[in-house]
């Protein structure tokens, strides 16, 4: 790997362990609008156990664990798992939430074909390579049952905001230090090469311009 990119993963991980320190409670207590899509999509497939990359704080981990779902949680900050934890506890939750330490730049530590469903927001906008990206996908593809789905929800290149990120190299962009990538419409097919794409909505929450995403995993049979 680029030992840029390994240095610009180290440095971004730090700034989030920071934010998350300074401000519990980053991203609100509310579930984001993914999370609450996300539970019909569940649902409807007869899913109860979710793995949530990049849970943060856990606000959408917490929203799954209160509508009935299993969850395991991940995330690079210990800080902000240290609140999901803690909150969990507070709520009675603990039984339906589990959270551990891990950077999708690493494979992820779950076994081939053994995730019914995956569950992330905004953890792609991150500071990842197009390599990076791919590579993350390609993981969830891994774990996850044939039939299994993955949720996923993006900043768009619509997004007003991304005017005013100063633009980096392989399609990133920084604003206040903190390194994004805003997606369009052709990034989100080629990631969903070997899916099947079940849905792609452009939809807003707040000031933000967003992408939802629904693929499954084809079976053998497809």
């Amino acid at each position: 790997m680029n030992s840029g990119h390994v240095e610009l993963g180290r440095a971004q991980q730090e700034r989030w362990e920071a934010a998350y320190a300074r401000r519990p409670r980053l991203h609100g207590v509310g579930p984001s609008v993914a999370a609450e899509w996300a539970v019909g999509v569940f649902g409807a497939a007869g899913i109860d156990d979710v793995l949530e990359l990049g849970a943060g704080h856990g606000r959408d981990a917490l929203f799954l664990a209160r509508q009935g779902f299993s969850v395991h949680a991940t995330d690079f900050s210990e800080a902000a798992l240290d609140q999901l934890r803690h909150e969990a506890q507070r709520e009675g939750l603990d039984d339906r939430v589990t959270a551990a330490l891990h950077d999708v730049r690493d494979p992820l530590p779950v076994a081939d074909a053994t995730v019914n469903a995956v569950f992330a927001n905004v953890l792609l906008n991150m500071a990842f390579s197009p390599a990076e990206l791919r590579a993350l996908v390609a993981e969830i593809h891994r774990v996850l049952c044939p039939g299994g789905v993955f949720v996923y929800a993006v900043w768009s290149t619509a997004d007003p905001c991304s005017r005013h990120w100063n633009r980096l190299d392989d399609g990133l962009s920084m604003h206040d230090g903190f390194v994004g990538r805003f997606f369009d419409e052709s990034l989100v097919g080629e990631l969903s090469e070997q899916w099947q794409l079940d849905e792609t909505t452009p939809y807003d929450e707040g000031q933000r311009r967003m992408w939802r995403v629904t693929m499954t995993k084809p079976g053998p049979e497809s």
